[in-house]
């Protein structure tokens, strides 16, 4: 299981939010590039980033950072946030992004979902799943879609989708623990490239995760955790990780 340090960008700047809401942002870095070192550093191998402005504002808005990022690093980077448009894909993989999440436009334009696997192969996209309550939240988290997510999860993959990640937003930021009930029916029921997001508070949640199989689960997200010290990220990758395909 990869062990995916994440960056949170908010006016180019590293944040993390509280249960998805912005206006409870904690700045932990002006200079993210020099988190994506560290982690580098520590042993990773993907690193996740999330345009929270493009999440709401539909469109690339922490260009900034994200150069300085790619250009001061090498590592394989998955984005999302704010990616509506096949242009916006090519965009972000002229900038060098290695894979791209889709959110709010696979549930509002599935053709777009078609059109970028088509493009750019099922290994670069991902789908984020992002749900509270059991149902699909889009714009920033700030929309209500009336989608479950159980019905979500059929729909992309048939698709042809098959690698996700899944967030439960009530847990993302908590340090609370992940939704493992959730991974588990996931797993169970696709056999999807799955990665776990929020809630990871412990190297102990991790080990937990790692053990999930039938599928077993492809990689978990570590923000906050690592951010207040809760997580040693060298530790849990030399536990956990595994080479990136």
């Amino acid at each position: 299981m990869l062990v995916i340090p994440a960056i949170d960008l908010l006016d180019n700047k590293a944040v993390r939010l509280y249960q998805g809401d912005y206006s409870k942002s904690k700045i932990y870095s002006e200079s993210p590039w020099d988190l994506v070192a560290e982690f580098i550093d520590a042993g990773a191998e993907l690193i996740h980033l999330v345009d929270l402005n493009g999440a709401k504002l539909g469109k690339p808005s922490n260009e900034t950072a994200i150069r300085n990022i790619v250009q001061k690093n090498k590592v394989k980077l998955e984005l999302g946030g704010g990616i509506r448009s096949l242009d916006t894909l090519r965009f972000y993989n002229d900038l060098g992004i290695h894979r791209f999440i889709l959110g709010t436009a696979a549930v509002k334009n599935p053709e777009l979902t078609d059109l970028a696997l088509k493009e750019f192969g099922e290994d670069r996209i991902v789908l984020g799943v992002d749900a509270k309550d059991g149902y699909v939240k889009t714009q920033g988290w700030e929309t209500d879609s009336g989608l479950h997510y159980e019905d979500f999860m059929k729909q992309i993959f048939n698709q042809g989708v098959r690698h996700v990640v899944f967030t439960d937003i009530s847990l993302d930021g908590t340090l609370a623990g992940p939704n493992f009930d959730s991974y588990s029916w996931i797993l169970k029921n696709f056999p999807f490239h799955l990665i776990a997001s929020g809630g990871v508070s412990s190297l102990e949640d991790l080990e937990r995760l790692a053990k999930l199989e039938n599928p077993p689960i492809f990689g978990a997200i570590v923000g906050k955790a690592y951010y207040e010290g809760k997580v040693d990220l060298k530790e849990a990758i030399r536990f956990c990780n595994k080479s990136v395909g």
